[in-house]
């Protein structure tokens, strides 16, 4: 007779159901492990040894055997710890109660005394719990506040081993219950502080009303990260599937603190430069997001732009195009999503200077270091502005319009893309993810657009991408200015955020160029 309870093994938001089973019998003092365990999972034996003698379950008269099925799929973490730990428990004491946790899955680390800890993707194993037919977890108590989030499935919260094997033996556990958060939050900066930079101002509240993308092209000094850092403070609340989303993949890599809840903010990532391509795209022995994913539903903050390596930037291709991350790695695969807003800021040089009399970069140099930003990943961003250095007069002049107010309209122009999501039925949430199809529907085009488009096509030579982009872009400056159809202007306004575009086939870098 062997005892059995479950587990899960993540493979980043997916899970596999991990059978424990234990077999025991009388003879030298021996802990056995299989089931292609890495050594994360094969330590166990220690801390589940200490815990249980601490909680007063002796093993050590027994030679024990411990499965993690399925034993094709390879195991990572500590979060097996408790459902062994049980298991062993009630093998040696010859205890039948399992039977009635056959749909109970046990989550947690162990320490040496018995406590049990938090560990992480808690949400996304509560989510794939319930996927998979399973009607209770146990989980660490400081994880309790974001698995409890979830509904149609019994959480329970435990802070002990003794309180685990007390449950079993008839006991209660506490039930999770969700964290409370404030809906408002004070903002430190606002879009006020930003004086002059009309257009990059502009730029920013599109970007903000359809989660279009933004490079901001400018010499030191001139506004482009207190832009972006401003951009969260124009963003409407996060909604609950994104929180739910957003929380799940910011616990997976282990960035919650302990008894917190839902996400209330949307994401702000600006990691350094220095960033690799794994670090951007996900990875790892056992693989976790990446900054494209910890963004997701927030805001991607690439700050000296072309300072990144090129396989860095490359790591974007796929996700800004599909919003999601696929990794396939030598023994796993995982995916995540990464609806994101990339906000790039570039100098126009390596000296930043370029233009002006400061500048002592040669033309090959120029042309080298703006070469760091491929075509493809280029197209890729919908809005491209260009921020002329500050005149006197606007260090002095008066504030500009205030987040509130930005914000206000931010809000009804996505309530109007959510109308027409309903009204035709789209699958889209905002324009920047409407595809060629949905284009058509949600911006059909009077014969002056086509004209239009056709002269931009065929004098600056936009491609197939950018068109749609301009496309989404004007869809979004129609919502803004709360009209229903796309007109000319606003077809012309959106061919204006591509100057890059124009001039990526000239010969020489050229202070049009930027």
């Amino acid at each position: 007779m062997s005892s059995i309870t479950w587990s899960l093994g993540l493979r980043g938001l997916v899970a596999d159901a991990i059978r424990v089973e234990v077999a025991s019998q009388r003879g030298p003092s021996a802990f056995q492990l299989v089931g292609l365990a890495e050594a994360s999972v094969r330590e166990a034996h220690v801390r589940v040894r200490s815990a249980l003698k601490l909680s007063g379950v002796e093993i050590d008269e027994y030679l024990l055997t411990v499965l993690l099925a399925p034993a094709d799929i390879r195991k990572s973490g500590s979060l097996f710890d408790l459902a062994i730990a049980v298991a062993l428990a009630c093998e040696v004491r010859r205890l039948s109660q399992l039977e009635n946790f056959a749909k109970t899955v046990w989550l947690g680390e162990l320490s040496l005394s018995g406590a049990v800890r938090p560990v992480r993707g808690v949400l996304a194993a509560v989510l794939e719990a319930k996927r998979l037919g399973f009607e209770r977890v146990v989980v660490p108590k400081d994880n309790g506040g974001e698995a409890a989030e979830e509904q149609g499935i019994e959480v329970c919260v435990v802070s002990s081993l003794a309180e685990a094997l007390s449950f079993v033996g008839g006991g209660a556990l506490d039930k999770a219950r969700p964290v409370q958060t404030k809906s408002e939050t004070v903002r430190s900066v606002d879009l006020s502080e930003v004086r002059g930079q009309f257009a990059a101002r502009r730029a920013l509240e599109i970007a903000a009303a359809g989660e279009h993308n933004l490079l901001m092209i400018g010499p030191p000094g001139s506004g482009k990260t207190m832009l972006a850092r401003r951009l969260p403070t124009i963003l409407p609340p996060l909604e609950y599937n994104e929180a739910r989303e957003a929380t799940a993949l910011h616990s997976l890599a282990g960035l919650l603190r302990p008894q917190s809840g839902l996400l209330n903010q949307r994401p702000f990532r600006s990691p350094h430069h220095t960033l690799s391509s794994p670090a951007m795209a996900g990875g790892g022995t056992l693989i976790r997001p990446g900054e494209v994913s910890l963004a997701h539903g927030g805001v991607l903050f690439l700050d000296e732009l072309l300072e990144f390596s090129r396989s860095t930037l490359e790591a974007l291709r796929q996700p800004l195009e599909d919003r999601c991350i696929h990794l396939a790695r030598a023994r796993e695969t995982a995916w995540f999503p990464a609806a994101l807003t990339l906000i790039a800021a570039v100098n126009p040089c390596p000296c930043g200077y370029f233009g002006s009399t400061r500048c002592r970069c040669s033309a090959d140099a120029v042309a080298r270091y703006r070469r760091r930003l491929s075509g493809p990943v280029l197209d890729r961003i919908d809005l491209q502005v260009v921020l002329p250095p500050l005149p006197a007069a606007d260090f002095v002049g008066r504030e500009g319009e205030s987040s509130a107010n930005v914000l206000e309209r931010v809000v009804a122009a996505r309530s109007r893309q959510s109308e027409r999501r309903q009204k035709l039925g789209l699958t889209a949430r905002t324009n920047r993810d409407l595809s060629s199809a949905e284009l058509t529907r949600a911006a059909p085009l009077s014969s002056e657009v086509r004209a239009l488009l056709t002269q931009a096509v065929d004098g600056l030579g936009f491609s197939a991408r950018g068109v749609a982009s301009i496309l989404r872009v004007a869809r979004t400056i129609a919502d803004l200015e709360m009209v229903a159809p796309v007109r000319p202007e606003h077809v012309a306004e959106a061919i204006q955020y591509r100057p890059l575009d124009r001039v990526s086939g000239a010969a020489q870098p050229s202070a049009a160029s930027w």
